[in-house]
């Protein structure tokens, strides 16, 4: 990555190539529309969606909200030709910047009990496992285009 890759939040006009890198790292689920959550993290009062460009190309993004106390992380994705250079890590590091502005004090993530790299990534990045149970339950369905 070159030194003049900046980290930036998205816009509308990101959302196709943004979206593709989500499908690309596996982030997605056919329950879940990505086109819809992107939309979402762009209209919210307290998410948005960061990114990396190289050459004007986007490699890299990540959504981030808060809920006022605990900020979240979803959809962390770096294309694959550029993965394993540390450009997921500076995106956490962005994050943890735009938490620290709005006075958020817990930064917070879910990942799939088999996705071991991305346990390990966040391992070394000094992330721990909460003793906690995530329960969820879906009260409406959002087509997937």
């Amino acid at each position: 990555m070159s030194a003049s890759t900046q980290i930036e939040e998205l816009d509308e006009s990101d959302e196709k190539s943004c979206v593709a890198l989500w499908h690309e790292a596996g982030l997605t689920r056919p329950w879940n529309n990505p086109s819809a959550d992107f939309q979402r993290a762009l209209k919210g009062p307290s998410s948005t969606i960061l990114g990396i460009r190289e050459g004007g190309e986007l490699i890299a993004c990540v959504m981030v909200g808060h809920d006022g106390h605990r900020g979240w992380l979803y959809y962390l994705a770096v294309k694959e030709a550029q993965r394993r250079q540390g450009i997921a890590k500076q995106l956490v590091d962005a994050a943890t910047v735009w938490f620290l502005e709005r006075d958020i004090v817990k930064m917070q993530l879910m990942v799939r009990s088999e996705n071991t790299d991305a346990l390990g990534f966040y391992d070394q990045l000094g992330f721990e496992t909460d003793d906690v149970v995530v329960r969820s339950k879906r009260i409406a369905e959002f087509p997937n285009d």
